[in-house]
């Protein structure tokens, strides 16, 4: 694969192309880079959160107390699955301040305020995993367009060339056309992997998605158990 990057005819094209076809291939190799340092990024992050909140949603299940679910949060502090525990017991112990339910219970109204604080939180949460996908789903399609924008450039200068040469044999057309085909190939190189990139890892969220919201149907039933009178 070096070999044929590094290649004496790929690579002579390249030196050849001017100012402007290099600035495009330059453009593409630092938004290559960007894809594949975020795709690893993300890609660690949602496994390890994956296994998290996998943990934390068995341990709420088994749950049969208040005390149990903060036992959970000191022990789960810094993760997903503790950082969506400690916002939504926050939110709960002032709605049971506020109506003295430990006493009372807490009431229907203030029952779905707490699942709709949970939901509003799962949503928080699921919009801060996909930062970074819209970069990758920008060069998807940028790239080809920047491509094909420095393929019509050299495409332009190559039949410059050939009117001031005044000749149009395959010797001089094509040196030309492949240096400016160059942009084109690299677009492409970014454009795929990128769109590859943004579609698993928007499936990956969407399972994040997904075990949120059973952490929150999880918790949401345990409240309802102890404090709905």
């Amino acid at each position: 694969m070096l070999t044929l990057i590094l290649g004496n005819a790929l690579w002579q094209l390249v030196q050849q192309s001017d100012w402007v076809s290099k600035l495009v291939l330059l453009i593409l190799a630092g938004m290559s880079v960007l894809c594949w340092a975020i795709f690893f990024y993300k890609l660690i992050l949602l496994r390890i959160k994956k296994k998290q909140l996998g943990r934390a949603i068995k341990s709420v299940q088994e749950a049969e107390t208040l005390d149990t679910i903060l036992t959970l949060v000191s022990e789960q502090n810094g993760t997903v699955p503790g950082y969506f525990l400690s916002r939504n017991l926050g939110f709960l112990k002032s709605q049971l301040e506020r109506a003295q339910a430990e006493v009372n219970g807490l009431s229907l109204a203030q029952h779905e305020l707490v699942q709709q604080h949970m939901y509003q939180v799962t949503d928080d949460m699921v919009q801060a995993e996909e930062s970074y996908l819209p970069v990758l789903q920008t060069c998807a399609h940028v790239a080809p367009l920047l491509g094909l924008f420095g393929t019509v450039w050299g495409l332009v200068h190559s039949f410059i060339r050939i009117s001031q040469q005044q000749s149009a044999d395959i010797a001089t057309v094509a040196p030309g056309i492949a240096e400016a085909l160059i942009t084109t190939l690299a677009g492409l190189m970014v454009a795929i992997p990128a769109l590859i990139m943004f579609n698993y890892l928007t499936v990956q969220v969407r399972r994040v998605e997904q075990q949120l919201v059973r952490l929150a149907e999880r918790f949401g039933f345990l409240v309802q158990r102890l404090f709905v009178k």
